[in-house]
């Protein structure tokens, strides 16, 4: 009996060293090169490999260098996947459902329809926020607030990202709103910076704040393909409108390419929408501190002008501030695309 028990033990044991492997981290590595190298997802297996190795993780995540980990055996081709942003794995018959309380009761469950976007990570940063509203212009009698549109878009856009398979972080948090249905958004102040800092007064405090919760994640998720989406509205004078534009860092050629794939998304979509409409958005370049002091490769996007009456219909009404968070998923897609060429 006692050599059957030995023997039952040691085919544990056999199973367990086979099914999860072990591998020294080297210089540079970083939990989502590692999973990636292993053949693990890293929005599927992040959690698993945290648990597996928790007393052996620095600050942030970060691994030590000589050390030895546990990979996470592969799951059944069944297992929900789940991602850092708040997601919980609801089970569905034939889909996968993730749950994210940031997108507010109606929009709180995402469908994955595809795994085009898996390995992306997007950091979505809407301006402003907190006790700073940005631009604010007037609708009516209503006033319309920055901060308020481009959360709103923010929300859109990392739903669409996410249901194609990307890890989305929502750096500008509210957890009051979530996508809203409405034309004129509550002007509010209650915002956070990610993950549940109070934003400061002072401008420039704000800015490092925000720039520091960016590059923290970009360290912490150090070997992946990472993106940071900043989004904003302009104020000009009343009379003069303008379409979606954008702005890279100057020294960033992937930058370059991102905002083009962004501009040439939008492009495509208004001549199939408004033919003979044309679309005249700009790509440029500016000394702007989102793009000059974060690690990721980032696109500043601007949504129009907010004291103008027919920019102010592209994000007043829902159904546009949809189609603008739809289009340009579709060009992050097509830069995804392109970088794995």
């Amino acid at each position: 009996m006692k050599q059957l028990f030995v023997g039952f033990l040691l085919l544990i044991l056999s199973l367990t060293s086979f099914s999860q492997e072990k591998v020294v981290a080297k210089n540079g590595d970083g939990i989502y090169s590692l999973l990636r190298n292993h053949g693990r997802n890293p929005a599927e297996y992040l959690q698993a490999f945290i648990e597996l190795n928790r007393a052996n993780l620095g600050k942030d995540h970060s691994l030590f260098i000589g050390r030895t980990y546990t990979i996470p055996p592969l799951k059944s081709k069944t297992s929900m996947l789940t991602t850092p942003e708040e997601a919980l794995a609801t089970p569905g018959p034939q889909k996968q459902i993730r749950s994210y309380d940031i997108f507010g009761p109606k929009y709180r469950e995402v469908e994955i329809v595809s795994n085009q976007l898996n390995g992306a990570i997007y950091y979505l940063l809407a301006g402003h926020g907190g006790p700073d509203p940005g631009a604010v212009g007037k609708y009516g009698n209503h006033q319309l607030c920055e901060d308020e549109y481009a959360y709103d878009v923010v929300l859109r856009l990392g739903r669409e990202l996410i249901a194609q398979g990307a890890i989305v972080y929502i750096i500008t948090r509210d957890p009051s709103d979530g996508i809203r249905d409405s034309e004129i958004l509550r002007c509010d102040r209650d915002e956070v910076c990610y993950p549940n800092l109070s934003i400061p007064l002072d401008h420039n405090k704000r800015l490092a704040q925000r720039k520091n919760a960016v590059n923290k994640l970009f360290a912490k998720n150090k070997g992946a393909y990472q993106r940071l989406i900043v989004v904003h509205l302009d104020s000009r004078s009343k009379g003069e409108d303008t379409d979606v534009y954008f702005y890279h860092d100057k020294r960033s050629d992937l930058g370059q390419r991102l905002c083009e794939n962004l501009h040439q998304g939008l492009k495509e979509k208004y001549d199939e929408h408004q033919p003979g409409r044309g679309y005249h958005g700009t790509i440029g370049t500016r000394g702007l501190f989102m793009l000059r002091y974060t690690h990721p490769v980032t696109a500043f996007i601007e949504l129009g002008n907010i004291q103008n009456s027919r920019d102010q219909k592209r994000f007043i009404l829902p159904s546009n501030r949809q189609a603008l968070a739809e289009w340009l998923a579709l060009g992050l897609l097509r830069e995804y695309r392109n970088s794995r060429k």
